[in-house]
């Protein structure tokens, strides 16, 4: 009865359309009490849940970030002295090669040093016996000469082989003390 009669009195009187009727607001009043209400207790625990999570996943992200972030520094420092070590084993083995190529070279050098003076004696040698048999023969030859010569100078034959060996040595070692005696 009261409600019929808040509509009478509701419908008689000339109403303002921007202010509400008591009974709508009322109505409105209790309808927004049981909307507030439902998200106090249903939607804002779940939504500050989670906006919780998200800032903790968040922030949690950040941590990562910084967490990989301080590993990778660890990572490129452990990269750069890596890099630096295999630069200085580089120069260590560039250096030492030098030095075994040096060492090389100047024992090839020395050998190459023994071996012309090996070839020098040697040829020294091969000289001197060529000389002395240069000099046996050129004895034989000219004592040959000498005897035919004074052969046929005296008108005799000087064939006696021993005299005619004794004969030229004697000549022809005093021709080398008179070539010392010059010199």
């Amino acid at each position: 009865m009261i409600a019929n009669h808040l509509v009478q009195l509701a419908a008689e009187e000339k109403q303002n359309p921007l202010v509400p009727a008591g009974p709508e607001l009322l109505v409105g009043a209790i309808a927004f009490a049981i909307v507030f209400f439902f998200f106090w207790k249903k939607l804002l625990p779940n939504i500050n849940k989670v906006l919780e999570e998200r800032r903790e996943a968040i922030e949690g992200g950040i941590e990562k970030a910084e967490a990989a972030q301080v590993e990778a520094q660890s990572v490129l420092e452990q990269y750069k002295a890596q890099l630096a070590e295999a630069r200085h084993e580089a120069a260590r083995l560039r250096q030492e090669a030098q030095e075994q190529g040096a060492a090389l070279i100047a024992e090839m050098r020395a050998e190459g040093q023994r071996q012309r003076e090996e070839i020098v004696a040697a040829g020294h040698a091969q000289i001197e016996a060529d000389r002395k048999a240069a000099a046996s023969a050129l004895r034989q030859d000219v004592g040959h000469l000498a005897t035919e010569l004074a052969g046929k100078l005296v008108g005799e034959s000087l064939e006696d082989h021993a005299r005619q060996s004794r004969v030229i040595d004697r000549f022809l070692d005093d021709l080398e003390e008179k070539a010392e005696a010059t010199r």
